[in-house]
């Protein structure tokens, strides 16, 4: 084992940052030749000083490089850059834009690290409605989209209609789902350069794709009620940002609601600032939250987004956006520039769907099944601190020490299950650790293989250092 130790005292950025660097330039100098075990991040972490989160994320960061490979019981190790060959070196655009999922989920593992809606037999349904759509209009199916039939909208008035307010027909625009919707609207209200506000924990989807947009992303800090007030006014009065993505009800992972009078106090600070908001309300439909959604309260200035992805079926690609007055023909327009256009069959069938009440129905008896499921999650998973809700298709698990997100994520990944760390919700690179955690229990094809994989997870917690060390 080397005894080589990092100088991060040079250079600016974060200490992890730094620190990843450091490994970096002392493997191309060969101070760290190919073979060479990197110290333990425990060691590593008192010998110089810094918490053992920081040590993670440096060689997390030199790993995502190509630089080492994590052996399980074994530790870190410099790889031999000679015997790998540029095809199999990591793209930098990947590593940055691409989260840390994998790009092609590998088979045979329980994949926790999706909340599509679970399959409940939708299918067959689906099925008979594409069908009939065949049988109908054949003649629509076989071309372009150009002219949108009135159900497309009506059906995403329906759909989108919520606690007592439900947005008028004219400002609808349906899209091929709920992320599509979000960067049409990114796209259309705002330019390159122009800075956008997420949550500091998010979708992370959207940030990205507004990155490839060449828009800048700044976060704006939330407690377990949601996005702070304080810090989102402050944020509009320093970095004057032209839009704000935000999910105030079910967010994403952490699971917060905003109560009404944040929601009213957020309205009236993006109204005072000229700032445009995107309410991403793809939870919120199932959760049966009585405040109101934000789009109530600043219709003028929210854009309100949700679909049938968690609640009926995602493989539809089905979604809609309630603009405020006079966008939906430009947000209309931006979003076939970004998707190449709306396909017949699936917005089709998605109004069909919701117009039946089909939707509706798949809804309740996904939210019903979401309700089992968590309950048995809580079951497996009693004496550990996370945060879930009856009718949401994951939960927000704290990690007990020593495990941090990456490590407890790289371990689960070797015994068989696909879990969500941390750092796939990062909006922004950022220092703040939360040792969680996203699991998301919808997408096991019965509950007996949900079970299953809580059982790992539980068996990991319990372990406490023992499958520690050889995690990256």
């Amino acid at each position: 084992m080397t005894t080589w130790l990092p100088d991060f005292s040079r250079g600016s950025g974060p200490v992890y940052l730094r620190i990843a660097d450091s490994i970096e330039s002392a493997i191309a100098s060969g101070t760290l030749p190919a073979g060479s075990k990197l110290p333990p991040q425990r060691n590593l972490a008192y010998d110089i000083g810094v918490t053992i989160g920081t040590i993670g994320r440096a060689y997390a960061l030199v790993h995502e490089r190509g630089l080492v490979a994590g052996e399980v019981g074994r530790g870190t190790y410099v790889l031999d850059r000679a015997e790998t060959t540029p095809g199999n070196q990591p793209d930098p655009l990947t590593i940055a834009l691409g989260g840390t999922r994998a790009i092609d989920a590998p088979a045979g593992k329980i994949r926790f690290d999706t909340t599509a809606a679970p399959d409940l037999g939708q299918g067959k349904i689906i099925g008979k409605v594409l069908a009939e759509i065949g049988e109908e209009q054949l003649s629509e199916i076989s071309s372009y989209s150009r002219v949108f039939p009135r159900n497309w909208y009506e059906a995403g008035r329906r759909w989108l209609a919520r606690n007592d307010w439900t947005p008028e027909t004219e400002n609808i625009v349906p899209t091929l789902g709920a992320h599509a919707a979000a960067v049409s609207v990114i796209s259309a209200v705002s330019s390159p350069g122009d800075k956008i506000v997420f949550e500091d924990l998010s979708y992370t989807q959207v940030s990205r794709s507004a990155r490839i947009l060449g828009r800048r992303t700044i976060t704006v800090e939330s407690d377990g009620n949601g996005v702070i007030p304080d810090d989102f006014e402050r944020l509009c009065l320093q970095q004057h940002p032209k839009l704000a993505f935000l999910m105030p009800t079910a967010h994403n992972p952490t699971l917060a609601t905003m109560p009404h009078e944040r929601r009213t106090r957020l309205a009236e600070i993006a109204r005072r600032h000229g700032v445009w908001l995107i309410e991403d309300d793809l939870y919120g439909g199932m959760t049966g939250d009585e405040n109101p959604l934000l789009a109530s309260l600043a219709p003028d200035r929210t854009f309100l987004i949700s679909g049938l992805s968690k609640s009926v079926a995602a493989g539809v690609r089905g979604g809609w956006v309630a603009c405020p007055p006079h966008f939906a023909q430009r947000i209309k327009v931006t979003h076939k520039m970004i998707t190449g256009g709306l396909p017949f069959i699936l917005a089709e069938a998605c109004a069909r769907l919701v117009e039946s009440g089909q939707a509706h129905e798949i809804r309740k008896a996904s939210a019903a099944e979401l309700s089992i499921r968590e309950r048995l999650a809580r079951e497996q998973l009693q004496g550990y601190d996370f945060v879930s809700h009856p009718h949401v298709p994951f939960l927000w698990l704290k990690l007990p020490d020593p495990w941090l997100s990456g490590t407890f994520k790289n371990a689960a990944y070797r015994d068989g299950v696909l879990i969500d760390d941390e750092d796939e919700f990062k909006a922004a690179r950022a220092e703040k650790v939360y040792h969680r955690v996203r699991i998301g229990f919808s997408s096991p094809r019965n509950r007996e293989d949900m079970v299953a994989g809580l059982m790992t997870l539980r068996r990991l917690l319990e372990s406490g250092g023992a499958g520690y060390d050889g995690e990256i």
